[in-house]
């Protein structure tokens, strides 16, 4: 094992990384509130992106937007085809998301938050399609913070700080 490279693009934390295999773009969340994509070491965009720290992003599966989320509890969608433009910003939770994850499928994707719950969303419409949480569904009762979504028996699995991992099973339209 060798150490390739270091890059260093802010003097604040990097939080998360997402890739896009079809464009070669690594998309960097900052404590900054800045999203930098990166290709091949070389700093492509800067994104002033959320109005604290990003703690997660992903590309969507066919590579054409950026989801990303943080501590102001939005949800932003970016048009990787238009320069990384805004889209759709959503107020998607009530506190900090941790984590987005799609679905095997490719037609949903899921979030998880610090105010409890997980939400599930239309990936093609981006509108709200369940809320997952304590008192609808027997949830985590403290943030939810990391999500996997199996192909295996479409199975959503959630890890919470009250030191659960919940495995849930989604049905195909997720209603």
């Amino acid at each position: 094992m060798s150490l390739e490279n270091i890059f260093t693009f802010s003097e604040k934390s990097a939080r998360c990384l997402s890739f896009n295999p079809l464009t070669s773009h690594l998309a960097i969340g900052y404590s900054d509130n800045y999203i930098r994509i990166i290709e091949n070491g070389v700093l492509l965009k800067e994104i002033d992106g959320h109005s604290n720290s990003i703690f997660t992003l992903a590309y969507s599966p066919d590579g054409s937007e950026l989801l990303s989320g943080g501590r102001d509890a939005q949800l932003k969608i970016w048009d990787v085809q238009n320069n990384y433009t805004l889209k759709t910003n959503i107020v998607a939770h009530m506190f900090a998301i941790n984590h987005i994850v799609y679905s095997p499928n490719e037609n949903f994707y899921a979030t998880a938050s610090m105010d409890k719950s997980i939400k599930i969303w239309d990936s093609k419409r981006h509108k709200l399609l369940k809320v997952i949480d304590k008192s609808r569904y027997a949830g985590h009762g403290t943030s939810v913070n990391k999500l996997l979504w199996t192909d295996y028996n479409n199975l959503l699995i959630s890890a919470s700080d009250d030191r659960n991992v919940s495995v849930w099973a989604i049905e195909a339209t997720a209603s």
